[in-house]
């Protein structure tokens, strides 16, 4: 039977598909990005390093000539500038690590700033196809497997070609005969490695992606801890993760196999161009064919080792290379994914009215803001009015979510939204504050159609109350100045008195300087409640929306928190979902909704002499849900 919550029934979210030697250049560039002489540096060494034991090999032949001719002078000499050799190849390589160290950790630096900025600018539509925990692998796990790429896969692959064209370079030289027969055991490890690599790719790419969903549903397990133990579900959620589980050791298994093959067999085919080469020289000594010597053969059979070498060490890389790539496509994914399209030219003023009672910008002023058109100049009150004009919505092609949707707020009017659970509510606040775009009529702010208006400054004029609140780890001062950095405290101590909180907030150890993690585990939802009231009362919106801000909180702290909220509410526009009727007697108008149509819309008094289905709610003859 399969699972019933677990990640695999998220649905699969289209990626672009990245070519692998394309998606690997990329990675290089990102590696090198404005480090051009950090990297020469690098190379230069790593040349030293990879070539220096090569030369020092090749030694070999004049220090056995000098031994059968008893010259010792000689033979000091050759070892001496040999020892050299080794000794520089040695410090190179530990300068070129070290140096490594540096540019990989700029690398990986730069490359989670990038991310972490273009995801700031990503629509809230890319956060709802993903879990936390599939974003958090994207940060963690991928970017470790660059890591892996650029600390240890780049350096050998460097290190590699180098010693590879030395040493090829120098068996030409002493014997192109048996070259020859090595470049042809070369042609068939490239062969094995093409063929091994095309099996484990796909494998390590589905670790990655398994590897995601098992963080997903730990970290959706790990928020959801209560509701588990509360409804008995431990051994529903153990099964469901050994789901999961097994699928990540498959895909993980089935890489690193082919992954761990690719060495052995390279390194065998290694063995046998070894044996095949001192065979074949061995005959061509006795035949006296191609004045092949003794001692040459034996330097080319210490260089047949080095030209080898490279080769097993490339293919001992693969595993990790592949993973690389499987991480970098996910990070690049993230980089790739379109930014939220904002082509608004309405920006946010501060104004005063001059003696001709006409707006004119005044960065000093405080109290008076207003939207000026920077194509033409023309400045334009905030008022707050808000005006819905035949608005259909949808998140999801061919799935219709909202129809032909109108309603109007004059400024400082109170509006509320009544009905059951998907009826729409929340997704009209949503279009008020862009989170989504329309696909059909407008949305008017103060007679500015909303996509015209920098999404900065139009949600600078909107403050939202949610009903889960979310707190940052940091001092409840910040948390409240989260709605206006620049606020001074005595700002912060106000808007905490006008949303009823500060009576609360002076009885905590360190006031207004407790610190609070884990979203304010350590407060009661009705005072993490009124922090997120006065976090929108120092924004000092002409509009607030609250989305069931009283409906998970006792009937107590709702009193508080009412008298928080209409305190706040007092000349401003106002958007109120609500489950509790109680709650919006006194608006200046109630929309029904019912699978995103406006049904019955009027007062209070008004829709109950109706007799609809407000009314129905109202006497209790209908439920919500």
């Amino acid at each position: 039977m399969p699972p019933r919550f677990n990640n695999s029934h998220r649905p699969n979210i289209p990626s672009k598909v990245y070519h692998p030697f394309k998606l690997f250049i990329r990675m290089i560039k990102n590696l090198v990005n404005n480090q051009i002489p950090l990297v020469c540096l690098i190379v230069l060494l790593m040349i030293i390093a990879a070539g220096g034991p090569v030369i020092g090999t090749s030694l070999l032949t004049p220090i056995l000539q000098a031994a059968i001719d008893k010259d010792l002078n000689q033979i000091y000499l050759l070892l001496t500038i040999q020892a050299c050799i080794f000794i520089l190849a040695i410090i190179s390589s530990f300068i070129a690590q070290i140096t490594m160290v540096r540019l990989n950790q700029n690398a990986l630096h730069r490359i989670r700033a990038r991310m972490f900025k273009h995801m700031e600018d990503l629509p809230i539509s890319y956060f709802d196809q993903r879990t936390t925990g599939e974003i958090m692998s994207i940060y963690t796990n991928d970017t470790d497997t660059l890591r892996q790429v650029y600390s240890q896969s780049c350096p050998q692959i460097i290190n590699s070609i180098v010693q590879f064209i030395a040493s090829c370079t120098m068996m030409f030289i002493y014997s192109w005969v048996l070259a020859l027969i090595s470049c042809g055991f070369l042609i068939l490890v490239f062969l094995t490695i093409i063929f091994i690599s095309k099996k484990s790719s796909r494998h390590f790419m589905r670790q990655q992606i398994d590897l995601s969903k098992l963080n997903g549903f730990i970290q959706e397990m790990t928020n959801g801890q209560r509701v588990i133990k509360v409804f008995n579900h431990e051994k529903e959620a153990i099964n469901d993760f050994k789901q999961i589980n097994e699928r990540l050791e498959f895909s993980n298994a089935k890489g690193n196999f082919y992954g761990s093959i690719m060495f052995p067999a390279v390194n065998n085919i290694g063995y046998l161009c070894f044996a095949s080469n001192a065979m074949v020289g061995s005959l061509l000594i006795v035949s006296g064919a191609f004045n092949l010597q003794a001692t040459i053969l034996a330097s080319f059979m210490n260089l047949n080792k080095t030209f080898m070498m490279p080769i097993s060490n490339v293919a001992s890389q693969i595993n990790f290379i592949f993973q690389g790539l499987a991480g970098a496509s996910r990070i690049f994914s993230i980089l790739d994914a379109d930014s939220e399209v904002d082509n608004g030219y309405y920006t946010l003023v501060k104004v005063r009215k001059d003696e001709n009672n006409s707006l004119v910008e005044d960065s000093s002023s405080t109290n008076l803001w207003a939207w000026k058109n920077t194509k033409n100049g023309e400045l334009i009150e905030l008022k707050g009015d808000i005006r819905f004009n035949d608005v259909d919505f949808s998140y999801v092609e061919n799935k219709q979510v909202l129809f032909d949707i109108n309603l109007y707020a004059k400024p400082g009017q109170k509006i509320a939204f009544v009905g059951a659970t998907g009826a729409g509510k929340t997704t009209i606040t949503n279009l008020l504050n862009r989170f989504y775009d329309i696909q059909k009529g407008t949305i008017l702010f103060d007679g500015i159609d909303i996509k015209n208006i920098k999404k900065k400054d139009l949600r600078n004029s909107i403050a939202v109350i949610l009903q889960d609140t979310n707190l940052f780890t940091g001092s409840i001062e910040d948390n409240i100045k989260y709605g206006c950095p620049n606020a001074s405290l005595e700002q912060v101590i106000n808007a905490a008195k006008l949303s009823n909180a500060d009576s609360f907030i002076r009885n905590l150890p360190n006031g207004y300087k407790t610190i609070i993690t884990g979203n304010g585990s350590s407060l009661s939802q009705g005072q993490k409640q009124l922090i997120s009231i006065a976090r929108a009362a120092i924004m000092n919106p002409p509009v607030l929306v609250l989305d069931e801000a009283t409906s998970s909180i006792d009937t107590y702290t709702e009193s508080l928190v009412q008298s928080g909220m209409d305190k706040l509410m007092i000349n401003r526009t106002t958007f109120a979902i609500a489950h509790r009727l109680s709650t919006v007697q006194n608006c200046n108008a109630i929309m029904v909704l019912d699978h995103g149509h406006i049904i019955e819309r009027g007062t209070h008094d008004q829709l109950l002499l109706e007799k609809g289905i407000y009314y129905q709610l109202y006497t209790g003859g209908l439920e919500l849900e």
